[in-house]
């Protein structure tokens, strides 16, 4: 029995669908979509993020903005806020729009602000920013991202698309149904299955994975870190050297070759270029064949059992992948471009549950077949300045304005930004080297920044304007790659003075004098039966059995179909490669790429290819810094998004982020479990709470990312007392093609912290100033 007078009102997140139990104007509780099969604990941290402390209560300005008023200096995360109202707050910020375009033009304004903001298709903050910076005359904005960044310039040169890395893959049920063996290159970390951009509300991963359990199929982790495979199928781990699974690839590729186990047919009728890689490959253009005797000495993995592995994937049905993270990673195209040569080799591409796919371990939904229909999107509207920069070269832009920079075939120049204006996201979480961005945000006249929360980003901002939470408004849930769409219900009136983002920018096209534009005549609830009737009218064949909005409304929720049991990438392709022609030059897979050779880039050849990294545990550096840092996703949030709630704190460690080290390399330096320790290299430095434990191989550590930055002073290179991993991340693009982030090439050091603790703030509101 429920508690009297409790709601239960439906809403939904990246990590899961639920209902919000609603007392007294509060959430104090959550239960799972009753058709989940496997839900998220992540959904539990729901209440208490709400109402936390951290939530900003009402517009605040930066003190020495409100003083001196737009420009460049260094008080941004150092000063106190001062309170103002809404009217204010919305005035000085229309005010300053208005000024740099006229002083500066639109193309001063950044409004990339890459982020997963909150699910929900309306109040999608990024492209709600989006659609108010174009109707104003336009921004500069971020391409790419920083989750797969690299892959999505890159892998269009080789496949035509992007599709290996964003999805449908060769789905779950075909692996379980064809496959006998599985080789994960980075693993597949089973949290990562359960969050989906958009919402996942049908966790159906772990079930697909307990069926590769049932039927036998034999999996194999090859990753520095034994808990990245899934424990359901007793994975084999292979440990391997960080950033090393390119020289891997090209030796499993050798073997085949060596032993004449490769696909000569299917590399002649799919694949161009394999001629061109071959004397590479074997030897013949730089003497040393990239066989397994070399690559034993590069990656740490016995030369047998690299041999031994190939002579297995040669000998039944094999699916290869490997994770999003090994393309975050200097030259992190290269092993992507490594597994497509092995699985072109192996021939099996195109079959069931054969071949190659990127990010099985990545997100949810990435291997499901494709829906009937797609969920509802938001209106844009153009951008009409049409300048863009990679996402990750916001610190380089914001630093070097009118420097020219070298992306995907083309040379750009940075912009000279004035206003920053971020909803949705928080860099001062997802971009590298924060001592670097933490400089570069100085650098503009204004930052500007919308959120629920006093994160990093919000506290280096000069207005802050409090946005409401998904549970403090009404939405429409969905995500491409899920079956479900819901409706999300407003659960509890707006926290303090928080408003929608809708709402924020409609105050201030009125105020610019393009309201209609943006708003298109509609108010939230007219938007959302608009977004919906788009959906039944896109949905075809589909469109009679979708219930009119009011029904879907009072349902909850709405189911769409798969559009087959099974799907198979490049299974058209390989059934008939010239009626099926790849968006290549040659229409086929490209293992040498003349697009790519015509680029010139010293730092991504024409070909796959073994390049050492700026720093790994094999070159010098290792001697100053000798553990490789893997700064993984989170077992206890989203990247950085609540944070501030109960299930991430309960993963901590004496307060801070925890850092996983072997025992070898704890016992060398003298740490113990739950110690605080100092870990540091040239770029920066933290404090992180030890676990010591066999799962990370001898000489790498596991950080992971998303502990909200807490400097310990106002120095430019202040300690993180929380845990922050960029604090020790390099920020330098993956090659000149795909300037994604490298965030998985660092080296650092570690050692006990005996100074008396300070303790962590970064959950404790900044400090607020008397009115100016």
């Amino acid at each position: 029995m429920g508690r009297p007078h409790m709601q239960l009102i439906r809403n939904h997140s990246h990590w899961g669908a639920f209902l919000a139990e609603v007392e007294g104007g509060r959430v104090v509780g959550v239960r799972p979509f009753e058709r989940d099969p496997d839900p998220s604990h992540l959904i539990d941290a729901i209440p208490r993020s709400v109402h936390s402390q951290a939530r900003i209560a009402q517009p605040m300005v930066r003190e020495g903005w409100l003083k001196n008023g737009p420009g460049r200096d260094d008080g941004r995360g150092r000063e106190p806020f001062v309170p103002v109202s809404w009217d204010e707050a919305l005035d000085l910020v229309a005010g300053e729009i208005d000024r740099v375009r006229r002083e500066h033009g639109n193309a001063a304004i950044m409004g990339g602000s890459q982020g997963w903001s909150s699910a929900g298709i309306f109040h999608e903050a990024r492209a709600q920013l989006h659609r108010f910076l174009a109707a104003s005359g336009g921004y500069v904005d971020q391409v790419m991202n920083y989750s797969f960044g690299a892959a999505l310039a890159f892998l269009p040169h080789i496949l035509g698309t992007p599709q290996a890395v964003a999805g449908p893959l060769t789905s779950w049920s075909s692996i379980a149904r064809h496959s006998k063996l599985m080789v994960l290159f980075g693993g597949a970390n089973p949290k990562n299955t359960q969050v989906s951009k958009g919402g996942c509300a049908s966790h159906a991963t772990g079930g697909w994975i307990a069926e590769l359990a049932r039927a036998g199929v034999e999996v194999v982790n090859v990753s520095p870190i034994r808990e990245d495979g899934p424990e359901t199928v007793r994975p084999e781990w292979i440990p391997i050297r960080p950033n090393t699974d390119t020289a891997m690839l090209l030796a499993l590729t050798h073997t085949l070759v060596s032993e004449g186990l490769h696909d000569r047919a299917f590399l002649a009728t799919h694949c161009t270029g394999f001629e061109r890689v071959l004397p590479y490959l074997m030897g013949q253009t730089d003497g040393q064949p990239k066989d397994a005797d070399w690559a034993a000495a590069i990656t740490d993995v016995p030369a047998e059992t690299i041999r031994t592995l190939a002579r297995r994937m040669a000998a039944a049905r094999t699916m290869v992948t490997a994770s999003w993270s090994l393309q975050r990673a200097h030259h992190g195209e290269q092993p992507y471009w490594g597994v497509i040569l092995l699985a072109a080799a192996l021939g099996q591409i195109g079959q069931p549950g054969g071949g190659f796919g990127f990010g099985y371990g990545s997100g949810a939904g990435l291997a499901e077949a494709p829906m009937a229909f797609a969920a509802p999107t938001l209106d844009a509207i153009k951008n009409p300045l049409n300048v863009t920069i990679p996402a990750a070269r916001i610190a380089d832009c914001l630093l070097h304005p009118g420097e020219s920079y070298d992306f995907n075939g083309k040379r750009g120049v940075y912009p000279d930004i004035r206003l920053v204006y971020w909803a949705g996201g928080n860099p001062f979480h997802h971009h590298q080297d924060i001592n670097k961005l933490r400089r570069a945000w100085q650098k503009p006249d204004t930052v500007v920044v919308h959120e629920p929360w006093w994160t990093a980003t919000a506290r280096h901002a000069d207005i802050v304007l409090p946005a409401t939470t998904s549970l403090e408004r009404n939405d429409i849930g969905g995500a491409r790659r899920d079956k479900f769409i819901i409706a999300m219900q407003k659960a509890v009136d707006p926290v303090g003075q928080a408003r929608n983002d809708f709402d924020i920018f409609s105050g201030l096209a009125e105020r610019l004098g393009f309201a209609e534009t943006f708003t298109q005549g509609r108010d939230e609830e007219a938007w959302l039966r608009h977004l919906y009737e788009q959906m039944r009218r896109g949905a075809g064949a589909n469109a009679a059995a979708i219930p009119d909005f009011d029904t879907f409304w009072q349902t909850g929720y709405l189911e769409i179909p798969a559009t087959a049991e099974e799907y198979v990438l490049f299974g058209e392709f390989r059934a008939d490669p010239e009626k099926n022609k790849l968006r290549t030059p040659s229409g086929k897979i490209e293992l040498y790429s003349e697009k790519i050779a015509a680029f010139g880039y010293d730092d991504c050849p024409a070909h796959v290819t073994w390049m050492e990294p700026w720093e790994w545990l094999g070159g010098p550096q290792a001697q100053a810094y000798p553990l490789h840092l893997i700064s993984s996703q989170p077992r206890d949030r989203l990247h950085s998004q609540m944070d501030c709630g109960p299930v991430s704190a309960g993963g901590k460690v004496a307060g801070h982020e925890a850092i996983t080290i072997n025992p070898a390399d704890a016992r060398a330096r003298g740490i113990h479990d739950g110690d605080v320790v100092r870990v540091h290299n040239d770029r920066g430095a933290c404090l992180a709470g030890a676990i010591v434990s066999d799962t990370v191989n001898a000489g790498v550590v596991r950080l992971s990312c998303g502990a909200w930055y807490d400097p310990a002073d106002d120095s430019d290179q202040a300690l993180c007392l929380h845990g922050n991993a960029n604090m020790l991340t390099k920020d330098q693009g993956t090659s000149k093609l795909g300037q994604g982030p490298s965030s998985v090439t660092a080296l650092v050091e570690i050692e006990r912290w005996t100074e008396p603790p300070k303790p962590v703030a970064a959950f404790t509101p900044p400090r607020v100033a008397a009115g100016v």
